[in-house]
C-alpha cells in the first residue's frame, strides 16, 4: 500500500500483522513481568471499555437489522474505541488524573490482539459491520491477481548492475 494505491495485497497484510503480533508479544511479556503490580480491576475495565463502547452496540444492531444494515455511528464508535490514538488518549489522562500504571498495557493487549490474532482494523461505512468479503472488493482481488500472474518479472538482480 502506498498513497495512491490504498489497498493490501494478502501478504502485506499478513505482514502488518505479524508487526502487531510483535508488538502484542511485547505488550504481554511486559504484563507477565510486571503482574504483581498490575491492578485487575483497572486492566480488565481498561480492555473491556474498547469492546462495551466500540463493538457491542454496533453488533446487536447489526444482528438485530433485518438487512444488516446499521447506522453509521456505529462504525464512528467502533473506529474510536479501537483507534491508537483515542488509546494514547485514554493513556495519557489515566496518568494524568490517576496515575502511569502498568495496567495501562491492557489497551495494546487488546488493540495489538484485535490486529494481529482476529485481523481486525478500522471499518470502513462501505463494509458490513461484521466481516464479509465486499462483492466489489472480491472482483477487485481476481482482477489484481491475475494481472500480477500475468507481468513479467522485471530482473532487479545485483548482477544485473
Amino acid at each position: 500500500m502506498d498513497s495512491h494505491n490504498l489497498f493490501l495485497t494478502r501478504g502485506t497484510y499478513r505482514l502488518i500483522r505479524a508487526e502487531y503480533a510483535a508488538a502484542l508479544v511485547a505488550a504481554v511479556v511486559l504484563a507477565v513481568l510486571h503482574l504483581a503490580a498490575i491492578r485487575c480491576p483497572v486492566f480488565i475495565g481498561l480492555f473491556a471499555y474498547i469492546d462495551v463502547i466500540g463493538y457491542l452496540p454496533g453488533a446487536l444492531a447489526y444482528r438485530r437489522a433485518p438487512d444488516r444494515v446499521i447506522s453509521r455511528g456505529y462504525y464512528v464508535l467502533y473506529n474510536a474505541m479501537h483507534s491508537l490514538l483515542s488509546a494514547a488518549a485514554v493513556a495519557g489522562l489515566w496518568c494524568l488524573l490517576a496515575r502511569p500504571e502498568w495496567a495501562l498495557l491492557a489497551l495494546a493487549i487488546h488493540l495489538c490482539g484485535d490486529r494481529a490474532i482476529f485481523g481486525n482494523f478500522l471499518k470502513p461505512f462501505g463494509v458490513t459491520f461484521e466481516p464479509t468479503t465486499h462483492p466489489r472488493y472480491q472482483e477487485f482481488v481476481t482482477s489484481y491477481d491475475q494481472h500480477a500472474a500475468t507481468r513479467p518479472a522485471a530482473d532487479h538482480s545485483l548482477a544485473a548492475v
